[in-house]
């Protein structure tokens, strides 16, 4: 355990009958010393099958057994985990508890006590799904201008190399790891009005390129010190090797302060805000889950909600009914 107590102390804090003491820290030392745990995720372990415990001494009268827990109902496990949500705990948290206690009941199955059937009858609950945080279209456009950083004690091509990889994560939509896996002979300059990517799981897809990018990507290439090989990585870091993705973000997060943008302006959020502006604009869903890569609609779909939510916040805030109680 992370404080490097007595196993004797930590029992005496432990709820439950002394049957079920005496398995729990069998388990929980198997899970430190056999399955090498971190200390936090053993201690989270712990928490979680003591507010188990605690909750099954009040909800079946006794401390429980390894025979009461055992013999447990799908019923039983569902209240409690209908009680952690009635104090606001999260799904994500849930999940995690739950998984904690089916451990537990494995062990205690290997250990010869019986089956525990009820811990596997029962689903995990759904995580909850943040819905994305869009920059506006002024901010959005603003993070791709290198004028934005001109302040700073950045060289010109450096610059202009940040604003090209911010111009295809807003203007294409693609993640920062996409951006950064293209080669240089995937330019799309002189012309080439779309470039190919490939995405998550190597699907490779086709993203069309607006002028402003190509714009952004020629100065790029010819400020660059470097002579660039064809196979070589499109965009190249101060000492011409592979750029990093940190760099990246390090140069949004001085655009931030620059512009007086949130901390959810991230690189990813560039990504968020090409999905949702195209949306507000009439972009087709499922042409928008093909320009992003998605392999799933629903996951596409999360950006309606986010144009629901700003609209709904428009409403409010302009709406003259909207304010009367």
């Amino acid at each position: 355990m992370s404080g490097g107590a007595p196993e004797d102390s930590l029992d005496l804090v432990l709820p439950g009958a002394a049957d079920t003491r005496r398995e729990m820290m069998a388990w929980l030392n198997g899970l430190a010393k056999e399955r090498r745990l971190s200390p936090k995720t053993v201690e989270a372990y712990a928490r979680d099958l003591r507010q188990f415990l605690t909750f099954l001494t009040e909800h079946l009268g006794e401390p429980p057994s390894v025979k009461d827990v055992l013999g447990l109902k799908p019923l039983d496990i569902r209240s409690f985990l209908a009680a952690r949500r009635m104090k606001a705990v999260g799904s994500r948290s849930l999940m995690r508890q739950l998984s904690a206690l089916r451990s537990f009941a494995r062990y205690l199955e290997r250990e010869g006590h019986g089956t525990a059937s009820a811990f596997a009858a029962i689903r995990s609950p759904k995580a909850d799904r943040n819905l994305p945080r869009p920059l506006s279209a002024s901010s959005a456009v603003a993070v791709t201008n290198k004028e934005a950083r001109a302040s700073e004690d950045r060289k010109p091509w450096i610059l202009a190399r940040d604003a090209a990889v911010l111009s295809l994560l807003y203007g294409a939509g693609l993640r920062i790891s996409e951006a950064l896996g293209l080669q240089r002979r995937d330019a799309p300059v002189n012309g080439v009005d779309s470039i190919t990517v490939t995405g998550k799981g190597g699907k490779v897809r086709s993203v069309p390129v607006l002028p402003a990018i190509q714009r952004a990507l020629e100065e790029y290439l010819h400020l660059c010190p470097y002579a660039i090989p064809p196979e070589g990585p499109l965009f190249v870091g101060a000492r011409g090797g592979p750029l990093s993705p940190r760099i990246i973000q390090l140069a949004v997060e001085e655009l931030r302060g620059a512009l007086g943008l949130p901390d959810s302006a991230t690189p990813h959020a560039l990504r968020h805000s090409f999905a949702t502006h195209l949306l507000a604009r009439g972009g087709d869903l499922r042409g928008i889950q093909e320009l992003l890569g998605h392999a799933s609609l629903s996951t596409t779909q999360l950006y309606t909600k986010v144009d629901a939510a700003r609209l709904m916040d428009a409403f409010n805030a302009a709406h003259p009914r909207a304010r009367v109680k």
